[in-house]
């Protein structure tokens, strides 16, 4: 039984888009098959996007308020009536009114399954965007056969059990008398036709497993749990029927040194005492390069300081967000006696009373990963 759909991104049910939309985004980075080994990872993953696709759209999440996961056309609701032995509401309706009930012809066209790749892009590839090619197993009609999934030269004889109508006719003695039901013959499921040989490409399926490759334009801007579609690279339609479409998933991975929140960007950097006290213009890694940035005398740590236009570009429409920058003010630790002699005297003068030792340790990842960003790796 499904889950409520609520319940699965963990919100009230009368959130805002919003707040479904961070709960996706959270979620879909946590279950994301690329990251998360688990077994279950993946099912929880198609879980959770099964439940935004129908929250995030407006008029679904409507109709699922409403009715749930029973879907309305159905005619009868989730109640005590069973009808599963009797083949659902189709055969219910045959019954009673002599099988005037309008049926979906088996032989119809119909569309191919969609189908879902995940991609991991850079954090920059996210921001500016990237044209890139990825291969994708997919099925594809069979060569061999042109779909058919007959062997070549033998060709295809109209079944018998349904004399090509592609229903078999099943009698049933009831309380209302003999009643007779129609269903997809089994023999040839539902095509009228049977072949006298296999294909032996496909092994009668008609269908053969490949790797496509897909050129994929990757917008800048895009997020975390963002979705391409790329019409018309799904699975192969059915009797004739179109393809269906292919959903590329982007898990955007972490930088060392940036952080993004929404078209924001957020950043750290490392000031001296004499720097946060005197003040200093200090060099600041962007995603475009280093800029200046000028710091007043008398910065106190963990100040923001905002690099307007610095950030993501706007996936729909124009302009950027911005740069937050953080300092932090280091404190030495490895200091010459003379070093030590000025701070003592420089405490004396303060009013202060510093003691005889100092501590810590030099926070050296914190500048290396600086010193990275400036490089751009």
């Amino acid at each position: 039984m499904k889950r409520d759909y609520y319940e699965v991104l963990g919100v009230a049910k009368d959130a805002s888009a919003d707040e479904i939309k961070k709960a996706y985004r959270r979620l879909a980075r946590q279950y994301h098959p690329d990251v998360n080994k688990e077994a279950n990872a993946e099912e929880k993953f198609k879980e959770v996007k099964e439940a935004y696709d129908v929250l995030s759209e407006p008029q679904k999440r409507a109709q699922y308020d409403r009715f749930g996961h029973q879907d309305p056309n159905q005619g009868f609701g989730g109640g005590g009536f069973d009808a599963s032995g009797m083949g659902g509401f189709g055969d219910i309706f045959d019954m009673f009114f002599g099988g005037g009930a309008r049926r979906a012809n088996p032989n119809a066209p119909r569309k191919g399954a969609d189908l879902q790749f995940g991609l991991s892009i850079e954090f920059t590839d996210a921001v500016f965007g990237k044209e890139t090619d990825v291969e994708i197993p997919k099925e594809a009609e069979c060569d061999t056969c042109h779909g058919s999934g007959a062997k070549p030269g033998t060709g295809v004889e109209t079944c018998k059990t349904c004399s090509g109508t592609g229903q078999q006719e099943v009698a049933a003695n009831t309380p209302f008398g003999r009643i007779v039901n129609r269903r997809v013959c089994t023999t040839c499921e539902g095509k009228g036709k049977v072949f006298k040989e296999k294909c032996s490409s496909c092994r009668g399926s008609g269908r053969v497993k490949v790797r496509r490759k897909i050129h994929l334009n990757i917008p800048a801007g895009v997020d975390d749990g963002a979705q391409l579609r790329v019409s018309g690279e799904g699975e192969p339609g059915a009797n004739g029927g179109p393809p269906g479409d292919l959903y590329v998933v982007l898990r955007v991975k972490q930088h060392e040194f940036f952080e993004r929140e929404g078209n924001d960007i957020y950043c750290e950097v490392p000031l001296t005492y004499a720097q946060a006290a005197l003040g200093d213009e200090i060099e600041v890694p962007t995603v475009d390069g280093r800029v200046k940035l000028k710091i007043p005398a008398g910065t106190q740590t963990e100040t923001f300081f905002r690099l307007r236009g610095k950030g993501v570009p706007h996936l729909r429409g124009s302009g950027r967000g911005d740069q937050h920058v953080k300092v932090r003010v280091i404190t030495p630790t490895r200091l010459s006696d003379r070093q030590k002699e000025l701070l003592r005297e420089l405490a004396e003068l303060s009013g202060e009373k510093p003691g005889q030792h100092g501590g810590g340790v030099e926070d050296e990842s914190f500048f290396e990963k600086m010193k990275r960003a400036f490089r751009g790796e």
